[in-house]
């Protein structure tokens, strides 16, 4: 059997500790100041990958076998008492700060925080176009613990693959058994992360597997430490340079837009840079500055540090009613987390570190029992009331109290004492019905979908809505109409998505001009006699010519009703009514900021002769304010969408443009 790699003399790696106080500090500083990402995790995952490995690997060599309970226990040891701690506290917390509109997302995130799946639920919250516009929550943070905790459950399945394939199958020796199969899993996971961050970067972010070659990384490094060796020049150099790469990388590249691809290499070079650096220490190297007193304290509470600072900055936002923090402010949030860092790492991480695991399985489990069973009672408490207060009455409105767009036809003034509806915690899960029918094609999705509504026995027409979200958030005023007009309705909608056969401002995805195309086939093959869709995006001037050129494909068969788009709020409305319930201009924007006093359609040339268009603007905006509630009804569910129940009250406004539509259609 041919020679083996050799093992690294083992030591104690004081600079470690330094590069995770080193990334906390920054991850809490980009963050607080900055506003952006500092790839501060990324160093933890190599840093992560290097240790496991190492550790693993001894076992196993030494022992034969590694005691997978025994190994999965002191991770549970490390991790759980500070983390459900952490959990529970925020939980708390929130329910008492964070606006109502919040609620839903926080309590889901509690539990995807707790079993450490928060990365894939912020991945699919990442390409969920219904969930793009959540805020940033209390939780966010804990997508890398649990991409850690992923980690550290799955490697030791591949350190024993690897020593099964070295002592049973080949007879080859470990460590370079070891080193093909982490070189193999860096090559297929930096080559899907190269690829998936390039198609679909919000996702590849949050991705376990376009993660895994940093761990990888770290884990080759282990194994290959002791071959790298630099003149004491050169490491003095290399080893401050890694440190510079480290605490810069968030100021170089745009890492929230750019990770985990071939950017991320940046840090994680930087990191063992450092690493090799120290192999060949001197008293000017950068490990003396990373392994002193002051930098191995803080990098021994920095996960304390880390789970605490984002809790803090985000119930910060909500209780002053700011989106950024002052200097002053900053500095607190960064002095109460380390506060609270040392008092947890001390009075909870501590005491349950020193047990043993091999003599105290059942009182360990019995501790991390009684951490994790309060997170699930308030959770599930917290979410049944949350499911009760969102339950949306079907039947009809109360004009007189809620008259909603009739306020501005009919100049009702709504009784004051009377409730606001929807309120905030149901406007965000109030969607169309047609979402709750799966009747629509998904941000990566391109084919068409169509599902009928209304009268669809004996119909006097058929009205088709095509569009994205900004056609379909009028479909409850549809419904309002259906029975009185006889009509059937027809639903072509496209996540994120617009009907036009050109991307004229870069917003549209590949699969919804695919869509575009696919979606003209049923329209001329199964003519309605009316296409329903919008007429601009936002504040645009004129009728874009995708638009226009889409419609001329109907020209022979149909009538389009073209609506102007509704505006675009500067906040999310639901929250800001829920921090403003007594000063509601505050979430207003000004009309004129909007508005123009031409409509798009009288700015453009070229219109298809079937084109009929309609303006409902005067329904969202009066002559100075577009406003977040009229008619003591909610109008927003976020910052663009209209509220089920603000569309229903709607209803009246379009009768008489689809009527014309219809007419023309017949003509």
């Amino acid at each position: 059997m041919m020679g083996d790699l050799r093992s690294p003399e083992k030591k104690f790696r004081p600079e470690l500790e330094g590069v995770r106080a080193v990334a906390a500090f920054l991850v809490a500083i980009y963050h607080i100041w900055l506003g952006s990402v500092s790839g501060g995790v990324d160093v933890f995952f190599i840093v992560s990958g290097y240790l496991i490995t190492t550790s693993l690997l001894s076992r196993i060599q030494r022992e034969g076998r590694l005691h997978i309970l025994d190994y999965l226990m002191g991770i549970m040891r490390r991790l759980f008492p500070l983390a459900f701690t952490v959990i529970l506290t925020t939980a708390v917390l929130s329910l008492l700060l964070l606006p109502q509109a919040q609620w839903e997302q926080t309590i889901s995130e509690i539990y995807a925080s707790a079993f450490y799946f928060q990365n894939w639920e912020l991945a699919f919250s990442a390409v969920d176009y219904l969930a793009q516009n959540n805020q940033a929550s209390p939780y966010q943070h804990f997508w890398a613990l649990s991409l850690q905790g992923q980690f550290y459950v799955t490697w030791p399945l591949v350190i024993l693959l690897a020593y099964f394939i070295a002592t049973k199958l080949f007879k080859t020796p470990v460590r370079k058994t070891l080193l093909g199969v982490l070189i193999t899993l860096f090559l297929a996971s930096l080559s899907y992360s190269v690829y998936i961050t390039a198609v679909n970067q919000p996702w590849a972010y949050f991705d376990t597997f376009a993660r895994v070659w940093e761990f990888s990384l770290g884990g080759m490094l282990a194994l290959l430490i002791s071959y790298v060796s630099f003149p004491k020049t050169a490491s003095i150099i290399l080893g401050w340079l890694g440190l510079a790469i480290i605490a810069f990388t968030g100021m170089l590249l745009p890492v929230s837009t750019v990770f985990p691809g071939i950017a991320a290499l940046l840090p994680t070079g930087g990191v063992i840079l450092v690493i090799i650096a120290a192999e060949n220490g001197s008293r000017f190297g950068v490990e003396r500055l990373l392994g002193s007193k002051p930098f191995m304290f803080f990098g021994s509470i920095s996960y304390g540090f880390y789970l605490w600072h984002w809790p803090l900055l985000i119930f910060y936002f909500a209780f002053f009613g700011v989106e950024s923090a002052s200097l002053l402010g900053g500095i607190a949030i960064i002095a109460a987390a380390f506060g609270l860092s040392v008092l947890t790492s001390h009075f909870i991480e501590t005491p349950v570190r020193k047990l043993s695991v091999k003599q105290s399985k059942v009182k360990l489990t019995a501790i991390f029992t009684s951490l994790l069973l309060p997170i699930l009672i308030v959770s599930t408490s917290w979410g049944s009331y949350v499911a009760d207060m969102q339950e949306v009455e079907e039947e009809n409105y109360e004009v007189e109290e809620n008259p909603g767009a009739r306020a501005v036809s009919e100049n009702i003034k709504p009784d004051p004492e009377a409730e606001m509806i929807p309120t905030t915690l149901q406007a965000k899960e109030d969607l169309p019905e047609f979402y709750g029918d799966n009747c629509y094609s998904g941000l990566e999705n391109s084919d068409v979908t169509i599902c009928s509504y209304g009268e669809t026995d004996t119909p006097a027409f058929t009205l088709a809505l095509v569009g994205g979200s900004h056609s379909g958030h009028w479909f409850p005023a549809l419904m309002e109409l259906t029975e009185e007009l006889n009509m059937q309705i027809d639903v072509y909608n496209k996540d994120g998505c617009r009907f036009s056969d050109e991307d004229f401002d870069g917003q549209l995805t590949e699969s919804c001009m695919e869509w575009n195309e696919k979606v003209i086939d049923p329209l001329t093959e199964n003519p309605p006699d009316v296409v329903f869709t919008t007429a601009n995006v936002n504040d645009g001037k004129t009728v874009p010519e995708g638009y226009m050129s889409q419609w001329e494909k109907l020209e022979e068969s149909t009538e389009v009703l073209a609506l102007r788009d509704t505006p675009r709020m500067e906040e999310d409305i639901p929250i800001c009514v829920d921090e403003n319930p007594d000063n509601l201009e505050e979430c207003a924007i000004p009309t004129d900021d909007f508005l123009s006093d031409i409509p798009p359609w009288e700015n453009t040339d070229g219109i298809p002769d079937n084109v009929t268009f309609a303006d409902l603007t005067e329904y969202f905006c009066d002559d100075e304010y577009c406003r977040p509630v009229i008619g003591n009804v909610l109008v927003y569910r976020d910052y663009n969408h209209i509220t089920t129940m603000y569309s229903r009250t709607l209803a009246f406004a379009l009768k008489e443009p689809i009527l014309e539509a219809v007419k023309h259609s017949k003509e």
